[in-house]
Parts: structure tokens; C-alpha cells; sequence
């Protein structure tokens, strides 16, 4: 299993901002949910006060070359984020083969109860169209349907997310109790989380499952959107270098940039392929990077 959480940083302090203010609660929304709903939209409109969540892919402020998208590529690719420690899964970076799926994705929302009419055809559209761009960024085939998908992204309240794990042994076979257990147990400070499973161990991706804060507000949900299911493609891991990139937890870049839509792009090209490790793709990844960007920046 390969397991990737999207965490907040305050880039301003490094800390987490305080908790707001006692909400209202309004009918059909649980206490505990109103006060995520207040906090998140706090640290929101805090992001958004700074120019973070940008939406523009990278722009003249944050070039990047050749051997920059290697070395990110290197980065995101070959590392994962939570590694076994004992009887636990802890968040500590370790090496990891190289990870795609080899059938096509169908990718499907699935929303809990708790979630409104007008939030699930809002999270639905912005699927649909995204899934349609991995499809054309990777070369895979990638499609959006209402049952029978083997990604599934689940849209899920706090309540309904402590008590997911059945639904996600039916989801994703094999997966672990220390998986479930990161997921049900999910800290404030993570906004969303996806495990994607490899059941031969040999880099192919058969099944993935991302579960998404219901509580969110519209930009954060579909940052989470762009980098859960990003990361499900087999980009698995964060890195504070990752610049321009949705790859990273300092929140600067909301959705998916020109240098992801490059990675992906990497990641699907024939020559690689699952189970590579860092040291044999590297000549290949160096000279694809090249041939994309050249030598300039």
C-alpha cells in the first residue's frame, strides 16, 4: 500500500493558526463539524490573504529547468511518505520503486450522507474535469464514472470518516489496519489522504482510494482534489523542494502546476516502467526532462 496525507503549514509563523472563534451550528450539521467548517475556513482566507492556493501552474517568479524537474521527479517518485515502524505506519520519509497503474483508472465520487446536494454536483464537476486532464497529461486512459470505479474518492464528514474503515476493506482488498487507522485517526492539521495498493509488490497499481474532508471550503476541497488523485497516479510523496508544485504542504500552489502536469507526464512515458528504482530510471528521467525543457530555465 502506498499511503500520502496533504498536511497544512502556516508558511508565515510554522504554526498552526489558533481555533476560531465558537461557531454556529446550523440544522443537519454536527457541533464538531461546524467548528472544522469555521477553522478551515479560517486557514483558507488566511492562505488566500498571503497569495497562497495559486492557481495560475507556476509563472516568471518560479522557473524551473531540466535538471530541477529530474531531481523533483527523483523526488516524488521514488520516496514514499509513511513507512512501518513496528506495528505502526508513521510518517517518515523512505525509498520507493516507481509506481503506475497499467489498466485504465475509472475514477468515482462516492459522498457521505452528512455532504448537501450542492456540494456533491460542485466535487463532482471538478472530478469530472480533472480526470479528464490526468487522462490527457499521462496518456492514460483515465475516465470519470458513477459506479464500478476502481479509484474512489470519497467525500466523507468527520463522523463518517472515524468509522470508514469497513468501507475501505471493500474497497481496496489487503488494505492494512494501520492504513485505516492513520485514516480514521486523521490529525486537524491533514486536509486529505489517499492509499493506493500494489497487492504484487512489483509498482503496478490496481485500486486507490482517496478520502477528502467534507468540512473543507471550495479551494482547499479542490486542492485536495488535484493532489490526492495526483498522488494516486503513482506520484506518492511531498517534497519541500518541489517548487513550482502541488507536491508540497506548504499550501503555495492550490492545483496542479506545469511542472506536475510534466511529472505525470514522466511517470506514463513507455520508457519506464513499474518497479524501477531511483538509480536505473535516472539517465532516462534526465534525458525526457531534456527533451522537454532543454537546457534553459
Amino acid at each position: 500500500m502506498l499511503l500520502a496525507a496533504c498536511d497544512q503549514f502556516d508558511v508565515a509563523t510554522g504554526n498552526v493558526p489558533p481555533a476560531p472563534r465558537p461557531p454556529v451550528v446550523t440544522e443537519g450539521t454536527s457541533p464538531e463539524s461546524a467548528a472544522l467548517r469555521a477553522y478551515y475556513a479560517r486557514i483558507e482566507q488566511g492562505h488566500r490573504t498571503r497569495g497562497l492556493l495559486r492557481i495560475d501552474g507556476g509563472g516568471p517568479d518560479v522557473p524551473f529547468d531540466a535538471d530541477q524537474l529530474a531531481r523533483t521527479f527523483e523526488a516524488i517518485a521514488f520516496s514514499r511518505e509513511f513507512t512501518d515502524v513496528g506495528p505502526r505506519l508513521v510518517r517518515q520519509e523512505a525509498d520507493s520503486m516507481l509506481h503506475r497503474w497499467a489498466t485504465p483508472v475509472r475514477i468515482e465520487p462516492i459522498f457521505g450522507a452528512s455532504v448537501t446536494a450542492q456540494q456533491r454536483a460542485e466535487d463532482t464537476a471538478s472530478i469530472m474535469r480533472f480526470a479528464d486532464r490526468l487522462g490527457r497529461v499521462t496518456g492514460h486512459p483515465v475516465s470519470f464514472v458513477n459506479r464500478g470505479g476502481n479509484f474512489r474518492v470519497l467525500i466523507l464528514s468527520e463522523a463518517e470518516r472515524r468509522v470508514v474503515g469497513p468501507t475501505l476493506k471493500r474497497l481496496v482488498p489487503g488494505i492494512r489496519d494501520r492504513e485505516i487507522s492513520v485514516i480514521e485517526g486523521l490529525e486537524r492539521e491533514s486536509y486529505c489522504v489517499v492509499v493506493a495498493a500494489d497487492p504484487a509488490d512489483d509498482g503496478v497499481l490496481t485500486k486507490a482510494v482517496a478520502v477528502i474532508r467534507a468540512e473543507l471550503p471550495p479551494l482547499l476541497r479542490l486542492s485536495c482534489i488535484h493532489e490526492e488523485l495526483a498522488q494516486g497516479m503513482g506520484l506518492a510523496n511531498d517534497s519541500a523542494q518541489a517548487r513550482p508544485s502541488i507536491f508540497n504542504d506548504d499550501d503555495e500552489f492550490g492545483r496542479l502546476t506545469a511542472m506536475d502536469e510534466a511529472m505525470l507526464g514522466i511517470l506514463y512515458d513507455a520508457r519506464l516502467q513499474p518497479g524501477m528504482d531511483a538509480d536505473t530510471a535516472r539517465p532516462i528521467v534526465q534525458q525526457m526532462a531534456r527533451a522537454l525543457l532543454g537546457g534553459a530555465s
